[in-house]
């Protein structure tokens, strides 16, 4: 086999849905002819992921009668990776014929990030009741291994919604500058790695919840990280990404993130009567400068309104370069 993997494309009218390749479910035995018509046999093939489905497939082909009108092809792929193979059954599985879309018990979010899956549970009223990360690392590793290691993650992510009875909700893919991290160091190798990593993961998610019948909604990605940031993040102690996921769930349940009074407060007069996602926008800009971790050092935002930007954040959070950008707001305000 060239590079050492093999493929064979399955047929309906075979015994077993392939001429070449043959599976013995009740021995767990796969046997298949080499050019030499030399038969081989592989002992002990498991599939830790859809044996019921293969066992299935193999015997309802094996037990039908006309082939060649109701049979399916079943393929079959052999990875030589020299002390060890990798088998692969290639079948046809229908999607669960029930697709769970009610968010009458809450949703889960989940914020898409180049090294973890960042995830908010959402109940029916828009309040969070569990936050964690799925972490992975992909630094280093072939797109083999990348999509692997993310479908095992994926796994995980969709078998909690599984339990919690609840559709997932994600990010539209967006491989913006901003939403690129950087933990693997070059700059366009992160930005390569992200775009790759994005795209597995909604490719992933969107593939492993159809087969367990849970509904995955798209939402539009604008400002949810700073919205979890300014809005979540001190109030619920998890970070920004987890905030993130939780203001991606809210928006698919139809929740609008206006501004809290203290933020709004600081808002120039001629933007208060804007959609709440240019007022987002703004605060964005203005508050480029601040580190994250500051937002968690902050104690005034059950205020319901600020006379002034140096009054946001306690003085002690803040580094000499944050402290003079906020006198430099203070002093070109243009609001009341």
């Amino acid at each position: 086999a060239r590079y050492g993997k093999m493929t064979i494309s399955g047929r309906k009218d075979a015994k077993s849905g392939n001429f070449v390749f043959h599976y013995h479910p009740e021995t767990h035995t796969l046997t298949f002819k080499a050019i030499d018509q030399c038969v081989i046999r592989l002992t002990d093939v498991f599939f830790s992921y859809g044996q019921d489905l293969v066992n299935r497939a193999i015997q309802t082909q094996m037990n039908l009668k006309d082939k060649k009108k109701y049979g399916k092809p079943i393929g079959w792929s052999l990875e030589d990776h020299v002390d060890y193979y990798i088998v692969k059954c290639l079948i046809d599985v229908p999607a669960t014929p029930y697709l769970n879309t009610s968010t009458s018990t809450g949703m889960v979010g989940v914020d898409l990030n180049v090294n973890h899956l960042a995830v908010a549970n959402v109940n029916d009223i828009g309040q969070c009741v569990d936050a964690f990360t799925l972490p992975f690392n992909l630094e280093g590793k072939t797109s083999g291994q990348a999509t692997k290691i993310i479908e095992a993650e994926v796994i995980a992510l969709v078998d909690y919604a599984v339990k919690h009875h609840k559709p997932l909700a994600i990010e539209r893919l967006d491989t913006t500058r901003s939403k690129v991290s950087r933990p693997y160091g070059h700059r366009k190798a992160n930005r390569r790695m992200s775009q790759f990593a994005y795209q597995k993961m909604i490719l992933a998610i969107k593939s492993r919840a159809e087969k367990m019948g849970v509904a995955v909604y798209v939402v539009n990605p604008a400002y949810t990280s700073q919205i979890g940031k300014m809005k979540y993040m001190k109030r619920l102690g998890v970070s920004i990404h987890m905030a993130a996921a939780y203001v991606i769930a809210r928006r698919a349940m139809g929740f609008k993130e206006i501004l809290p009074p203290m933020l709004y407060s600081l808002v120039p007069e001629q933007k208060q009567g804007l959609h709440h996602w240019a007022q987002w926008a703004y605060m964005m800009r203005t508050l480029s400068f601040v580190r994250t971790h500051a937002f968690y050092q902050t104690e005034r935002f059950d205020q319901s309104k600020l006379c002034s930007w140096d009054t946001l954040f306690p003085q002690h959070a803040l580094t000499d370069v944050e402290k003079i950008g906020l006198q430099r707001l203070e002093s070109r305000k243009t609001y009341a």
